[in-house]
């Protein structure tokens, strides 16, 4: 499973960009988990679709409605933002697009439980000794896909 992260509303590249991953994870036969709403995640959702891939929305909220038109399976948590940990933790490997705060928080979730992190156009981080946090830059679908197979191997 790789998931995909990223703010509920974007712009029309950071769309484009989480509807490639989306896309190209789902053309290599993985499932796509991400957080089941609008923006980078309905994208990315999108993307893996069109390739007839399997799609999970674990969704904040009480209503499975909440979950955009792509989501193949919905999974409603009551829990609000909290739910960000459960993505991370269910995740093999993240690819994050753009964002905010709530992608920020997934980033480190994920680096917490060892789950390795792809940054596209995402936060760049920094330890407060100055050593950079250990995200993956990559400008394309395939190369953040290759990183997150080769990276992912031993995580789950």
């Amino acid at each position: 499973m790789i998931g995909v992260i990223g703010g509920e509303t974007c712009s029309p590249e950071e769309g484009a960009t989480a509807f490639a991953v989306g896309r190209e994870l789902a053309s290599r036969g993985h499932t796509l988990v991400c957080g089941g709403r609008g923006g980078v995640m309905r994208e990315a959702c999108r993307g893996a679709r069109s390739e007839d891939g399997v799609t999970v929305g674990i969704l904040p909220g009480d209503d499975r409605s909440d979950a955009n038109e792509f989501v193949s399976i919905p999974i409603v948590t009551g829990i609000g933002f909290a739910r960000n940990t459960m993505i991370a933790r269910t995740a093999d490997a993240i690819v994050a697009v753009g964002g905010r705060y709530g992608t920020l928080s997934e980033i480190a979730f994920a680096l917490i439980a060892g789950k390795p992190v792809v940054s596209m156009g995402s936060w760049d981080l920094t330890l407060p000794d100055g050593a950079a946090a250990p995200l993956e830059s990559c400008e394309d679908a395939a190369a953040a896909i290759d990183a997150c197979e080769r990276l992912a191997k031993g995580t789950s």
